[in-house]
């Protein structure tokens, strides 16, 4: 088994952005990372929106809850991706990539889709990514 990276999705309320991508990267890269999601704010739910719009995906986020980011602050993480819009206060060493993703909790359903659609394009970049620098770290077969 490869090592796989752990990866943090940050945003503020946790029932939109970063729900969205960790389901993405569950479903879509469990083979090079290990996703995880938070709220700076958390919210106290998923808004049937951001449900509906990853079951057009074929992905149940029924079982899915906010988190706040203080419960997961001294787990080990390899990665934070920030989708807040603002500075995050981490305290270890961990790179934070900042994802520019508006926040589709007051918008219509449409656009909760595209944002959506724009958060899976940036996860499948990550997990293909991820998986480039795992094939260039195996050794090379003569």
């Amino acid at each position: 088994m490869t090592n796989r990276k752990r990866i943090l999705f940050i945003c503020l309320g946790n029932a939109c952005r970063s729900q969205m991508a960790e389901a993405f990267a569950r479903t879509y890269g469990s083979d090079v990372l290990i996703a995880a999601s938070a709220g700076l704010t958390p919210a106290s739910d998923l808004p049937t929106d951001t449900v509906s719009a990853m079951a057009e995906k074929n992905i149940d986020l029924s079982g899915q809850f906010p988190k706040s980011f203080r419960q997961l602050r001294r787990a080990k993480f390899d990665l934070v991706i920030n989708m807040s819009g603002l500075s995050i206060p981490w305290e270890n060493d961990v790179p934070v990539e900042e994802w520019p993703v508006p926040d589709p909790v007051f918008m219509e359903y449409e656009e909760h889709c595209r944002v959506r659609d724009q958060i899976e394009s940036l996860v499948m970049n990550l997990i293909l990514g991820l998986r480039r620098q795992q094939e260039q770290a195996l050794p090379k077969l003569s």
